[in-house]
This record gives C-alpha cells, structure tokens and sequence, in this order.
C-alpha cells in the first residue's frame, strides 16, 4: 500500500486520482484550496485521511501547504496535479507579483518539492499544450510581452517537464515522471472534451504506486501509459538549471539536493 498526496484535488482530475488509488486500497491526503474545498473534498472522498488546505497561489500558502504535509509524515509519492487554465483578457497577477498562471502550475509545484520530505515516486501533470511553449526565459512573467493566456499556459506546461525533467537528474532517490492526462472532461476541459475521466487518471496512478507496466520509470513523459512527445528543448541541461534558478529567486526556497 502507497501513501499518496495530491494536490489540487478537491475536484476535476485531482479527486478522480485520489479516489481511484482509495479504491485500490491506498492512503490519500487531499488537497484544497479553502476550507469550503476541503470539506467538499471529504465529503466526496469519505476514506481520505486528511486534507491539506492552502491557497498556492501565493509563496506563502505554497510555504504553508508544504508545512502541513510534512506535519502528516512522509509520503510514498505526491501527484503534484494542482493547476489553472487562466483565460482572463488582461494579465492576472498574485499578491507577490507573478502571473496567476505561472504561479499555481509552476511555482508550487517547485516549491512544494524542495519542502515536502522528498518521496519514492513523484508525478508532475501537464499537457500536450507543452509542444507551443516558448523555450525561452526572458518575460515569464510577460511584464514586457503582450498578456496572452493560452501562450502563458502552454509555456506554464512546458516549464512543468523541465521541472520534472531536472528532478528527475538531480534527485536521484526518488523516480519522476510527467504525465499529460489528455483533452479530460473537468471544470477546465469542459464537458465536451473526448477523453474518458479514468484514463486520464490512470497513468498518474500506475507512476504513484510504483506499479504495472510503468514501474521503474524516472525522467519520462506519459499519455495514457504511453510515453509522449517530449518539447525538443526539455532535455537542456542549461534551461533546466535557469528555471530552477528563476524558481528559487521568485519564491525564496532553494531546492535542496542530496
């Protein structure tokens, strides 16, 4: 049996994930973002052991979320699945400066990695979007670029499998993997997207629990257990390292290696 945090998992592909390896017989620490999520999250999860509350938009809910998860002990693996499609017109900024976007999908799932007692198996979700993100650091915060929502997320997720990409190098104890889990029917993909909910959850589940076909497996990027085409710039020692950088500037945490 696994112990297994998820992130942003009060709905959508987060509690289907949690609710998927509750059925399978493993331990569950959810996620929301308020008290009011927390309790929805219980609510649809009676078996979950607890759930961590925290607004990771911000440094210092990210600093928080990560305090009371070690405060429930080590985890086997954390699906860091916390995430947002911002559409908004003009340029959505958190109280320490930075996109919305940016913040949520890449920041903490940074931050929550270099706090949280480093597990056996971590999982990053991003998307197939990834493929149109621009490989390049200058503006991430698109103070100079003119606002455009689907390019901040597209590079939001391609900056995911950067992260996981230099985890997976130097964390070497633990065994990293991304995972886009396809077009999903949830509050972000709509209730006319064509994937099955499930499937896309089952990878996230295999790569958490170490199990299956996919066991074993560290610096990949899966779809539906199969591996994904990865950005041809992902694989850049150098930008790895410069995003891991930026990351530590913009938030303050230095990631800490063994």
């Amino acid at each position: 049996m696994a112990r297994v945090l998820v992130t942003g998992s009060a709905q959508g592909l987060g509690l289907r994930t949690g609710q998927l390896l509750a059925r399978e017989g493993h331990a569950v620490v959810l996620h929301g973002r308020d008290t009011g999520r927390a309790a929805d999250a219980r609510k649809a999860l009676p078996g979950v052991e607890d759930v961590v509350v925290g607004d990771v938009s911000t440094v210092a809910g990210m600093r928080d979320v990560a305090a009371q998860a070690n405060a429930l002990g080590r985890f086997d693996a954390v699906v860091h699945n916390v995430g947002v499609g911002e559409g908004a017109r003009h340029r959505p900024v958190t109280a320490d400066g930075l996109t919305l976007t940016w913040a949520v999908n890449v920041l903490a799932p940074y931050v929550l990695t270099a706090l949280v007692t480093t597990p056996d198996r971590l999982v990053y979700l991003t998307s197939g979007m990834l493929l149109e993100g621009r490989p390049d650091l200058d503006d991430v915060q698109f103070e100079r670029r003119r606002w455009d929502a689907n390019a901040a997320y597209c590079e939001s997720k391609l900056h995911d499998l950067l992260l996981t990409r230099a985890f997976a190098r130097l964390l070497p104890g633990a065994r990293v993997n991304a995972v886009s889990p396809g077009w999903v029917p949830t509050r972000m993909g709509g209730p006319g997207a064509p994937d099955d909910l499930d499937e896309g959850c089952r990878t996230q589940v295999l790569l958490a629990t170490g199990t299956g076909p996919l066991a074993g497996e560290t610096g990949g990027y899966w779809w539906h257990e199969q591996p994904a085409t990865m950005h041809p710039a992902s694989g850049g020692t150098a930008l790895q390292d410069r995003l891991l950088a930026y990351c530590a500037e913009r938030s303050g945490v230095e990631l800490r290696l063994p």
